[in-house]
């Protein structure tokens, strides 16, 4: 789809029509009004790691990123974020801390930042972040006041499990205009000042290794291994649809007529789809809460049976879990999937398989997918042509 300005854009020597290409989903977070309780539901339950403590939550992770999930406790979060001029953003509704998605440079990073600027979107926040992940970041408003962000180079955890000191962060608050140093000579510098790489934050969990999962014990049954896609509630379908195709570059896979109304399933890269777009008028339609423009958040485990042992896990643990609360029509790309719900009533969409797009960027067929029966799941699975493929998790399960 065509850019709003009209003009192609010099991308790594690709003319696009944006001047930058989002990759994946970063990272994601909500804003929890029962905080004890989610941290637990995150944290112990789902089992993302706690890199380290946030002001008034936790960046967590599920593999080397510094953070793909954030929890922040609420009341603490909305009153630092929607402080003056940015009080005319508040929803009460809008419950997700941000939506944050990767490009590849840091000269996209430069460009998106001039990019938003001319077209009069209001940017909350440029340059390189000086807290968790220390990466280069733009912070913008979308219509429906959602917290958007793109990013560049979020910080690694390594095999040590320790997050970057607080002093060897290097945060300014300008876009970058010039070329940058590359982290390992900033950490040099750091080094020769004295500073140690062992200062940060390293967390150690203190939940029993019960369970043998595919040869590797861990505290749950499953392993979490790609954080999305995320489904939002909107009051403008047509509108907030355009402007994740229009401006921020995604490509629609395919609509989906339900119940009178459409739906929307975008995409950045190889998979079926990294974000749906709802509208509202079908959250008390399906069941969902009616406090969230959050429709559900998605979670990737690593296969099959590791999702059938989730939702008993889960549901053991006192956890509403439902396989039947969202018609099969409406996660296609994905077939088998079990919905669980934190203590705040958001929809965390757990599943195993994502279908992936070819070079023709055409989706399967509706009569080629698997017939799936949501309240009678097989003990196996006969493998698609696409089953085990797209991206691979990288490293260690924990």
């Amino acid at each position: 789809m065509a850019n709003l300005n009209g003009k192609k854009f010099n991308v790594g020597g690709v003319a696009l029509d944006r001047p930058f290409k989002i990759r994946r989903l970063g990272h994601f977070g909500f804003n929890a009004s029962d905080f004890e309780a989610s941290r637990r539901f995150y944290f112990d339950l789902l089992g993302f790691f706690v890199t380290e403590p946030a002001g008034a939550g936790f960046f967590g992770r599920h593999a080397g990123d510094h953070h793909s999930f954030a929890l922040f406790d609420k009341k603490k979060f909305n009153e630092r974020q929607y402080a003056g001029h940015n009080a005319k953003h508040f929803r009460e509704e809008n419950d997700i801390n941000q939506i944050t998605w990767q490009v590849q440079s840091v000269a996209e990073m430069a460009e998106a930042t001039k990019y938003f600027h001319d077209l009069g979107v209001e940017v909350m926040r440029e340059g390189r972040a000086g807290g968790g992940g220390s990466q280069f970041h733009l912070y913008v408003w979308a219509p429906d006041e959602q917290i958007f962000e793109l990013y560049y180079g979020i910080e690694q955890i390594s095999w040590n499990g320790y997050a970057r000191p607080v002093a060897m962060r290097h945060g300014n608050s300008i876009a970058p205009s010039e070329p940058q140093l590359p982290d390992y000579q900033l950490i040099t510098n750091d080094i020769k000042k004295g500073i140690s790489v062992l200062d940060g934050h390293r967390w150690v969990s203190e939940l029993a290794l019960k369970y043998r999962v595919d040869g590797v014990l861990l505290p749950q049954p499953f392993k979490i291994t790609r954080v999305g896609p995320v489904k939002l509630f909107v009051d403008d379908y047509e509108k907030l649809k355009r402007w994740h195709m229009e401006v921020l570059g995604f490509t629609l896979t395919e609509e989906v007529d339900w119940q009178g109304e459409r739906c929307a399933f975008l995409r950045c890269d190889n998979e079926h789809h990294s974000l749906g777009i709802f509208p509202k008028s079908w959250r008390k339609k399906l069941g969902l809460s009616e406090k969230t423009s959050n429709m559900s958040f998605g979670l990737q485990l690593a296969n099959y049976q590791q999702l059938k042992d989730a939702v008993k896990f889960l549901r053991d643990n006192g956890v509403r879990v439902e396989t039947d609360i969202i018609p099969p029509e409406l996660h296609p790309g994905i077939d088998y999937a079990a919905y669980a719900f934190d203590p705040d009533g958001h929809c965390i969409e757990l599943y195993c398989y994502m279908e992936q797009l070819g070079w023709d960027g055409k989706p399967r067929p509706k009569e080629l997918r698997r017939k799936v029966d949501p309240n009678n799941w097989p003990e196996m699975l006969e493998p698609l042509s696409d089953t085990y493929t797209g991206e691979p998790f990288i490293g260690p399960w924990a």
